[in-house]
């Protein structure tokens, strides 16, 4: 399982940071949600450049993405893989699903 943190840093650019439990004790404290929302995305769906449109996970149940940075650095993401996108400004990333199966998504949208 990889935690990753999609984020804006101080040059306006979408930052990629891999988190792990151990190393991030915040994450195994209760978290405020809004919501979730399911969603599924067809292999080749291609979302250009954007920014997340809230704090929020994403947490891929089936398929696989792939996230691009401006930088080049692209990171794949697959089933049990969480993202939490905090990249609310700047030039954001790209999103791709990969592979021949369609990615199930389920995005828990969060307080604050």
């Amino acid at each position: 399982m990889a935690f990753i943190r999609l984020y804006t840093g101080d040059d306006g650019k979408t930052h990629l940071q891999v988190m792990d439990l151990a190393s991030q004790p915040s994450l195994t404290k209760l978290h405020g949600a809004k919501g979730i929302e399911f969603r599924t995305s067809q292999p080749g769906r291609f979302s250009d450049w954007h920014t997340a449109p809230r704090r929020q996970y994403v947490i891929t149940l089936s398929g696989q993405a792939e996230i691009g940075l401006r930088d080049g650095t692209v990171f794949r993401l697959g089933p049990g893989d969480v993202n939490l996108a905090e990249d609310l400004t700047g030039s954001g990333h790209t999103t791709r699903v990969v592979g021949n199966v369609p990615r199930v998504t389920a995005t828990v949208h969060l307080d604050g």
